[in-house]
């Protein structure tokens, strides 16, 4: 058991130590920007991606892949933590920030649910998404990333739509602004070393070096800039040092608060479920197209779940996979568990005793780093394909992009996961054909060719004629497939239509399920249906088992 649990430790200690430490430098201003996006404390930000990054690195279900705060559940959030505010405030005896206390009890529900999905395996559908889903996913995911990195630059003049209407104006303000550009200059330092350190050696992950070198140029020159502590400053924080996280005790005793308000809850705790599970096998599946191995995502679900019951009894705001920090990790050579833990230890030990020195991190730094996984992470080669690929797979991947930067990346997966199936089935519907011969009896044969689904139970219903057709005719299934209950009944009903009007029918090459179904429906269909050596063997609607490790 504890050999399972620690497979995959660690291929290279340095590399995971190393690339650990350069995630957790990037993982501070995410956490602190993601816990101010839902209206509470930095430290409950950096207390969630602490607990979420231990557990999934030890238990998840892919090793390198990093868990913390996301902005994807941070916007789920807010309205339940304001919800709960109004509801303290207006109370007999307020209660100062029950909306926090609400979104603690509400992760216990969040963790139940998604271990629940690991428990039945519902992991395994993240299998199911098409390439096409797949690539606008990410495209849309490194648009997303760069649209947040803009808010970390120094304000360029007003923000008033009159700029517009005088765009000389607005151009002298920009560049008139010296903290802008000096920002840009050490962005653009952070990733041309990040571009071409590796070019000389790759025994330092470049991100890290990138980090370091723009951060002593910074503290050393004695430069005004925009820091990780003056971000929090401005954002309403007073500073990153902390204690360890603390048993929220006082949440058992809110229960009684949430009379009436259980809807939200549930409601809030099944839509943090279902988009940090969604967010987080999406993660899982691009990290294993990355390092050519595979993860488990009924593991990952199980570990998600775990992380988020810690966080909701230890005062931490959640959380799922982060795919920006994950392909740092991935980069920057951390392929084992071991850099997961390192990241999140290290994030702790910032709260715990380095705060002065974090804090002192230019914020330049970091959105380099950022740049350059959006750089990395966007899928160039989709301008290449896009007209070579067919019509339908464009427009999904397109739509995909355009929704993950409108609205989240858990809709953009859902809405183009619809779209292909639908395209899917229209395609499918209209596959359906049968061949017709007349055999010396005189018995009319119908070679049935095509998937018989739901989709397709139209078009095979008007290939027969049975008023008009001989008095024996049979119906061949080899080189067709039932796929569902409809497909099932709309054979039964063609049956049914030649046995009303006293002709003979026989249905030959159906599979045993089919058989069954068929025989549990009508007894009459005993007579009906050949056996043969070569029938088919499938399942009709039916769960295939589930091989993850």
């Amino acid at each position: 058991m504890i050999q399972r649990i620690f497979k995959n430790f660690t291929f290279n200690p340095k590399d995971d130590i190393l690339s650990g430490l350069t995630v957790a430098l990037a993982l501070v201003p995410e956490a602190v920007a993601f816990a101010f996006v839902a209206g509470i404390d930095p430290l409950v930000g950096l207390y969630g991606a602490f607990m979420m990054g231990i557990v999934t690195a030890l238990f998840g279900g892919r090793p390198g892949m990093i868990s913390g705060a996301t902005g994807a559940m941070a916007v789920v959030m807010v309205h339940m933590i304001q919800k709960g505010n109004e509801v303290g405030d207006a109370l007999a005896t307020p209660i100062e920030n029950l909306g926090l206390q609400w979104l603690f009890i509400t992760l216990l529900f969040v963790g139940a649910i998604q271990i629940t999905a690991g428990i039945f395996k519902l992991g395994k559908f993240v299998r199911l998404i098409p390439h096409p889903v797949m690539m606008g996913f990410v495209n849309g995911l490194a648009i997303v990333i760069f649209l947040s990195q803009l808010g970390l630059f120094p304000e360029t003049g007003t923000k008033d739509i009159s700029i517009l209407k005088n765009t000389g104006d607005w151009f002298a303000t920009l560049f008139s602004n010296s903290a802008f550009w000096m920002m840009m200059a050490f962005v653009g330092l952070t990733m041309a070393i990040m571009y071409f350190l590796p070019k000389i050696t790759k025994k330092v992950p470049a991100a890290l070096a990138a980090i370091v070198v723009v951060a002593a140029i910074v503290i050393f020159g004695n430069l005004d800039m925009s820091t990780v502590g003056s971000f929090i400053r401005d954002g309403g924080g007073t500073g990153l040092e902390g204690g360890l996280p603390t048993f929220q005790f006082q949440i058992f005793e809110l229960l009684d608060t949430l009379d009436g308000h259980w809807g939200l809850i549930v409601s809030t705790a099944f839509l943090l479920a279902a988009v940090g599970l969604i967010e987080s096998l999406m993660t899982l599946n691009l990290i294993d197209d990355m390092t050519e191995t595979r993860g488990s995502g009924n593991r990952e679900c199980v570990a998600q779940g775990s992380a988020n019951i810690l966080n909701g009894l230890f005062g931490g705001m959640g959380g799922c996979a982060m795919i920006g920090q994950s392909i740092i990790n991935v980069n920057s050579g951390g392929r084992g568990r071991l850099s997961g833990a390192v990241a999140a230890i290290a994030l702790l030990c910032f709260v715990l005793f380095g705060a002065p020195l974090i804090e002192q991190i230019p914020i330049a730094a970091l959105v380099g780093v950022m740049f350059m996984v959006v750089i990395g992470t966007f899928a160039w080669s989709s301008f290449r394909i896009l007209h070579k690929i067919p019509l339908p797979d464009a427009i999904v991947l397109i739509a995909v992009s355009a929704i993950t930067v409108w609205q989240d990346l858990a809709i953009a997966v859902i809405a183009g996961v619809i779209m292909s199936a639908l395209v899917f089935a229209w395609r499918n519907a209209t596959m359906i054909r049968a061949r017709k011969s007349i055999k010396e009896d005189g018995t009319k044969v119908y070679e049935i060719w095509g998937p018989l689904f739901f989709g397709s139970i139209q078009n095979f219903n008007a290939k027969f004629d049975p008023k008009n057709d001989p008095d024996m005719v049979e119906i061949d299934f080899i080189e067709s497939r039932v796929n569902d209950h409809s497909g099932i009944e709309a054979l039964q009903g063609i049956a049914n239509k030649y046995l009303d009007l006293g002709k003979e029918v026989k249905l030959t090459h159906l599979s045993p399920e089919c058989k069954a179904l068929l025989l549990k429906a009508n007894p009459r269909f005993e007579e009906v249906i050949e056996s043969a050596v070569d029938d088919p063997r499938y399942h009709v609607v039916t769960d295939l088992l589930d091989t993850e490790v």
